[in-house]
């Protein structure tokens, strides 16, 4: 009897809804460069949020023997995004953003399940990173081209220090293999990844209300 790999099961539960994702009117208007770099940083401070909620749980996960595998400093985004919000909303950026409604039920989610449940934290730690290292590279290559952001404003999307990104992502599938989760604990996990794409599909029908207001001129 073969077994398949919980990486490839991940993978192949969630490819529906990542498809949806990626097919959202807000990203399909920044991918086609139809948004002003104003419109991108909405998107941008939608992540601060996320992420500096998404890194406490890290904090938080830090000694437990299931967790902390994925605590892996060099994927920290939060201090990133501070610097990238400087230059793109300016000094006062903390004062400038805001959540939006589907961003506060997407960090509510991660305090409920992400500090002390492993299973969790992992389901939105997949979730996010590895979306980061693979589409949201598209997103980088926009700014630069689009907008001509280099360094500050797309250092979200700069993972230099991982090294190579398909290494790591090998690397990566085979810390999910390994997790000590059996079928049932497999399964919670797979659902909450599902629900976590449905809550970043939701920040970004939020942020398709926007997406008139921001219309590249």
């Amino acid at each position: 009897m073969t077994v398949t790999a919980f990486s490839q099961t991940l993978r192949e539960s969630t490819k529906q809804v990542h498809d949806r994702a990626h097919g959202s009117t807000y990203m399909t208007a920044l991918l086609d460069g139809a948004l002003s770099l104003a419109g991108y940083t909405k998107l941008a401070a939608q992540y601060y949020f996320i992420y500096s909620t998404l890194e406490a749980a890290s904090d938080a996960m830090a000694d437990d023997p299931v967790g902390t595998p994925f605590v892996i400093d060099e994927l920290r985004r939060t201090p990133a995004l501070v610097a990238d919000l400087e230059f793109l909303a300016g000094p006062h950026w903390e004062s400038e953003i805001e959540p939006v409604p589907a961003t506060q039920t997407y960090v509510q989610r991660l305090r409920e399940v992400a500090f002390d449940w492993p299973g969790g934290y992992v389901a939105h730690h997949y979730t996010r990173y590895l979306g980061d290292l693979a589409g949201g590279q598209v997103v980088g290559s926009l700014l630069k081209r689009t907008y001509g952001v280099t360094g500050a404003g797309a250092l979200f999307y700069d993972f230099e220090r991982l090294g190579s990104p398909s290494a790591f992502r090998k690397r990566y599938r085979a810390r999910l293999d390994e997790a000590p989760w059996g079928a049932e604990e497999r399964q919670r996990v797979v659902d909450e990844t599902l629900t976590a794409f449905e809550l970043n599909i939701a920040v970004l029908a939020d942020l398709a209300g926007s997406v008139e207001e921001h219309r590249a001129a």
